[in-house]
């Protein structure tokens, strides 16, 4: 699926209309730039999963959890050099816990995210504030 935001708050709404769909267990990986919207993406996600709470990037703390109906799992692997890194800080117990798992900069662990994850692609449109988001893979529910 295809779709074109022309504002934060429109990109905010997209990710709510997903995080309605999901399951505990998926796993939504993002693709694309600094300023992209992947956090914005992130605070609909998390409203669409019944979380509570203001969602910010988890920069450096790699994780933040969020609680809801779904709880959601926040990361981002920006900070981290490899998908080893990720299991040390307990990636497998996240995947199993419940919960929706958002990981912003997903490229640096590829090969650490399930053959089911959904793919959330951020690129810039032809307006200052567009952006063109993509969604693949996955099984949403």
């Amino acid at each position: 699926m295809e779709y074109l935001s022309h504002s934060p708050e429109e990109t905010e709404r997209i990710g709510e209309t997903l995080g309605k769909t999901l399951r505990p267990g998926s796993v939504v990986a993002y693709r694309g730039g600094l300023g992209m919207g992947k956090t914005a993406f992130t605070r609909g996600l998390a409203r669409g999963l019944g979380c509570a709470g203001r969602v910010t990037s988890p920069t450096f703390t790699i994780v933040n959890e969020y609680s809801g109906t779904v709880p959601l799992f926040h990361f981002d692997m920006y900070r981290l050099g490899s998908s080893d890194e990720l299991f040390d800080i307990g990636w497998e117990d996240y995947l199993i816990r419940g919960g929706v798992c958002a990981v912003e900069w997903s490229e640096r662990v590829t090969d650490a995210l399930p053959e089911d994850t959904l793919w959330v692609d951020i690129a810039r449109g032809s307006g200052e504030n567009d952006r063109i988001i993509t969604i693949t893979g996955g099984e949403a529910r």
